[in-house]
């Protein structure tokens, strides 16, 4: 454990000039954008004085040079203080904190189910390769890779919701009831099995051909064979040898998808109606409301550095070749 601890705060110290550059280039990407929020609320108004939108301009910091506003930006950062939405007229973080535990929760639930889902279903193919149980599946993940998510997540609220009146097709918690421990949880996770599915089948049939593929190039390599003429039971095979080294790819590709599920969750948040950074980071692009956009950005960076580096820890530990000294 001291091991890991160590190696974890190394590469999250090692990763903050990354934070920054990101933060640096999205804030000056963003000054280019025509417009700010002052002219949207002043256009939704029906109109504004030039010395209300001054004022307004100020109070939010948008006066001043662009470097001005870049050192002050900056200077708040490091207190702690990503500023205040003019939108909401609410502190970024607090915004941003209301809604990332539900983002969280969305794109987790549904990357572990999709690797644990992919990985079942590529074992089998794996283990019937080119027999009817592997073109089945293969048929099946063609149909999971090649239809839109929203599609998917229109038809199972067409069908779970609305038909059979199964489960919830809206909103992630019962509104007006006061749930604690494991109702609480189960209210939650009632609400969330749509949306964590239409998140996760496109997924799911990436991993199942990514395991099917790693399993047939592992399986016939020399320590699978040796491991058979010893005598080791199939399954065991499998389960400890096989499946271990074809962890190694699929290990990497969900990394880099929990960064594009995090990043293009909007639509299926927007469908369901859940309450995630999607749908506020749509808010926050559609009003022009720089401040909270820059805050979602850098709490999204530092997310997804901090995953790609436990998947990286991961990786050294399915395969201890990959560890450097």
């Amino acid at each position: 454990m001291p091991d890991f601890s160590r190696a974890l705060s190394q590469r999250l110290l090692h990763s903050l000039p990354t934070v920054a550059g990101i933060l640096i280039l999205n804030f000056l990407l963003l000054q280019q954008v025509p417009g700010d929020a002052v002219d949207i609320m002043a256009g939704e108004a029906g109109g504004a004085t030039v010395e209300s939108m001054a004022a307004m301009r100020q109070a939010y910091g948008m006066d001043g040079s662009l470097f001005e506003r870049l050192h002050a930006y900056l200077a708040n950062l490091l207190q702690g203080n990503l500023g205040v939405s003019p939108r909401f007229n609410a502190p970024v973080t607090t915004l941003i904190l209301e809604r990332l535990p539900n983002s969280l929760f969305l794109v987790m639930s549904g990357l572990l189910l999709a690797v644990v889902s992919g990985i079942a279903i590529g074992t089998v193919m794996a283990a019937f390769a080119g027999r009817l149980p592997d073109r089945l599946l293969s048929l099946l993940n063609l149909v999971l890779y090649s239809t839109p998510g929203f599609w998917i997540g229109l038809l199972l609220i067409l069908l779970f919701s609305v038909h059979l009146g199964w489960l919830p097709a809206n909103g992630h918690a019962s509104i007006g009831v006061e749930l604690n421990g494991l109702a609480w949880l189960k209210d939650r996770a009632w609400y969330a099995v749509l949306p964590t599915i239409t998140v996760a089948t496109f997924f799911i049939a990436v991993y199942a051909r990514l395991t099917r593929a790693a399993m047939l190039e592992v399986k016939d390599l020399d320590f699978i064979r040796t491991a058979r003429a010893k005598g080791l039971h199939p399954a065991r095979i499998t389960v400890r040898h096989t499946l271990r080294n074809a962890l190694l790819p699929v290990s990497t590709m969900a990394g880099v998808h929990f960064a594009a599920l995090f990043g293009g969750a909007a639509v299926t948040e927007t469908v369901f109606g859940w309450p995630g950074l999607g749908r506020l980071t749509l808010d926050a692009v559609m009003t022009r409301d720089f401040n909270l956009l820059l805050g979602i950005l850098l709490f999204s960076s530092f997310v997804v550095v901090v995953v790609n580096i436990l998947i990286d820890l991961l990786q050294q530990w399915l395969d201890p070749r990959t560890r450097t000294s």
